[in-house]
């Protein structure tokens, strides 16, 4: 019954500032899945979400076997509102590839991901009250998956991808492609969620390509610690894969977190085996701009003493009359 209580506690005392804002005082971190989630990290916030990879590739029709090691950033900064954040996201990579038929190896070493783009929010199903009004009476009802909770928070993405002179990885695109994606996020119970995310990636390429990922998170009972599962599809004339992840996160602080992550693909051309480590880090300079909703009080205060003050003069000009 104390965690319950502890529980309702806190939903009260975040419910007024839920109504129309996203900012959370914990972090909102997109790691460490690929899936990105729908809301933004807040006005004000500057957010890294930083980290490592290693990668083996085995081609089992081009008999090629290729290791990959490189860095990951993505900068995120809540901009003008609370539903809009800009991010850039970069992966720059070093491959060895041997290619088994010849008897060579060769070295490749370029961004494999470098864009950026505006996310906007453009549903909430918690942005009202109403919609976040707990149930005083069951704390299982306040626990349990219920249908409404499928309802999702949607966001719309659009950015550009660069390729800073001749990309190894990517030799026949431009110097700049677009990108669009929607990104929608279910709260399923207070400690789970569901993110997904369909995007269409380099449009004005030869190559366009086709994605979509699906992302279960879920906290333990510890809830600074994390799991997640996420399932990725790529579509594209130059590449198409189906990939499985899990991981797990840390969360040290309000404003830090770790995460450690593995995964692989469903096929052999090429079959990937990947691991994934890094970290979220933000600086607060959020400010909270709206009134909570318990002090609107004084304007009910008001008007009430303006109604009185209305009854008080018709009592007197009734007893002058």
């Amino acid at each position: 019954m104390a965690s319950s209580s502890r529980y309702l506690l806190l939903v009260f005392l975040v419910l007024p500032f839920l109504v129309k804002a996203q900012y959370t005082d914990v972090i909102n971190s997109n790691r460490p899945g690929i899936a990105v989630s729908a809301y933004a990290v807040g006005t004000n916030v500057i957010q890294a979400e930083t980290g490592f990879l290693y990668e083996k590739r085995n081609h089992s029709t081009l008999n090629t076997d290729a290791s990959r090691f490189g860095g990951e950033l993505a900068l995120r900064y809540g901009l003008l509102f609370e539903q809009l954040e800009v991010i850039y996201e970069g992966t720059f990579l070093k491959e060895n590839i041997t290619y088994k038929n010849f008897g060579f190896t060769d070295n490749r070493t370029d961004f494999t991901r470098n864009r950026m783009g505006l996310k906007y929010l453009i549903f909430d199903p918690y942005k009202s009250a109403e919609a976040n009004k707990p149930n005083l009476y069951s704390w299982r009802a306040n626990n349990k998956f219920q249908l409404k909770n499928l309802v999702p928070a949607v966001s719309l993405y659009g950015g550009a991808t660069f390729n800073l002179g001749e990309n190894p990885f990517y030799p026949e695109d431009g110097t700049i492609s677009y990108r669009a994606m929607i990104a929608t996020q279910s709260r399923l119970t207070p400690k789970s969620v569901l993110i997904t995310n369909i995007a269409y990636d380099r449009i004005t390429t030869d190559f366009p390509e086709l994605s979509y990922a699906v992302s279960y998170s879920r906290a333990f009972r510890n809830p600074k610690w994390s799991v997640f599962v996420e399932h990725q599809g790529i579509k594209s004339d130059r590449h198409s894969d189906l990939l499985l992840r899990t991981g797990i996160a840390h969360l040290f602080s309000p404003d830090f977190q770790v995460d450690f992550s593995i995964g692989g693909s469903f096929k052999d051309t090429p079959m990937r085996l990947f691991g994934r480590t890094g970290l979220s880090y933000r600086l607060d300079f959020h400010k909270d701009k709206l009134v909570p909703i318990n002090d609107q009080a004084p304007k009910n205060k008001i008007k009430k003493k303006a109604m009185k003050s209305k009854k008080k003069k018709r009592k007197k000009n009734k007893l002058d009359f």
